[in-house]
């Protein structure tokens, strides 16, 4: 366990799984640039440790705890650790994740359970964590990482997709809960695209390419940006770039048509076309050695911004303005009339 310099008492005090590497990563050093004190639970001491320089660079204060999210007392106790540190949680992000690359007869019943009980079960687990602390204070935000594939499966990662449809299903009840018990505490859910974080370099995989995300891709601040604006502003949920709305409202609309495309496009984009190198490690058991950081190697490819996530964090003000704008327009009219 480690940790930073001392910030100011009123701090958020935020709680990141899977905080060690990727959109994780990325989150951390979000909060922590607005002065918040962050704990990063996460299973490799090298991404912690990298991930506390982060957070102290970045002007928060880090805690870092050795987690395996699959292991409900390991949660547990990484919860009390924190409030026990900074007397609190008010923000919890469920972001820990892994994923197995390949047809789903390839994946052995071992794989798939480990990929559900980290990725759907491990949220599970921080989700009670954090209700356990938050309800008794009636105040608190817990952030769910989703997915566009919550909504829309592919092929070749039916664990994952699996693991955020459920997820999302856990979510809607947990919500309904909290408003029978009349609850302060908010729950939210933030459905990503396709970004640039090490899970390509690190998936397990049974297929001969290297895995790679399906383009348009993003950086991974800006799934960072989008979770601490998730947490701070009241939405149910927040899509964060225009593929995952188009893949939520296609499969609503056309998904005979979404399945078929999925069938003839869905295995070569999932794969670049370099093979896989030599002696390639999978973190689907055991954390990677190394610090990763939040970016793949896909930098030359990935955005920075996304006009919908600018266009979805502004409705007010671009309602106002479709409203000044049709106003004009109809006085322009008038007058030439």
């Amino acid at each position: 366990m480690q940790t930073s310099r001392n910030t100011e008492s009123e701090a958020l005090v935020v709680v990141i799984t899977g905080g060690s590497a990727g959109i994780g990563r990325a989150t951390a050093c979000a909060f922590a640039r607005r002065g918040a004190r962050v704990a990063v639970l996460a299973r490799g001491q090298d991404g912690l440790d990298g991930a506390v320089r982060d957070i102290t660079a970045a002007g928060g204060l880090a805690l870092a705890i050795p987690t395996d999210v699959a292991d409900s007392g390991q949660v547990e106790a990484a919860a009390a650790e924190v409030e026990r540190r900074w007397g609190r949680i008010d923000v919890w992000v469920n972001n820990a994740m892994v994923t197995v690359f390949a047809p789903i007869e390839q994946i052995s019943p071992e794989d798939v359970r480990r990929a559900t009980e980290v990725t759907y079960l491990g949220a599970v687990w921080g989700t009670q964590a954090a209700l356990r602390r938050m309800k008794p204070r009636n105040s608190g935000v817990i952030v769910q990482v989703g997915s566009a594939l919550a909504y829309r499966s592919i092929p070749l990662q039916a664990p994952y997709c699996a693991a955020k449809a459920a997820l999302r299903g856990f979510t809607d009840s947990l919500r309904s809960e909290l408003l029978h018990d009349r609850s302060r505490v908010r729950v939210t859910m933030v459905h990503l695209s396709a970004f640039n974080t090490p899970q390509f370099d690190w998936g397990r995989t049974t297929m001969e390419r290297q895995p790679q995300p399906v383009p348009p891709i993003f950086q991974p601040e800006l799934a960072g940006e989008a979770i601490v604006w998730a947490a701070l502003h009241p939405r149910r949920e927040l899509w964060v770039g225009w593929p995952a709305v188009k893949a939520t409202l296609g499969t609503k609309l056309v998904p005979g048509f979404i399945d078929r495309l999925l069938a003839r496009a869905g295995y070569d984009g999932q794969q670049a076309e370099q093979a896989l190198p030599p002696g390639r490690q999978d973190n689907l058991y055991a954390p990677v050695p190394g610090d990763h950081g939040a970016h793949g190697r896909f930098d030359a490819k990935a955005r920075s911004s996304s006009l919908q996530f600018w266009l979805t964090t502004r409705r007010r003000e671009v309602a106002s303005a479709a409203i000044a704008l049709l106003t004009a327009a109809g006085a322009l009219a008038a007058l030439l009339a």
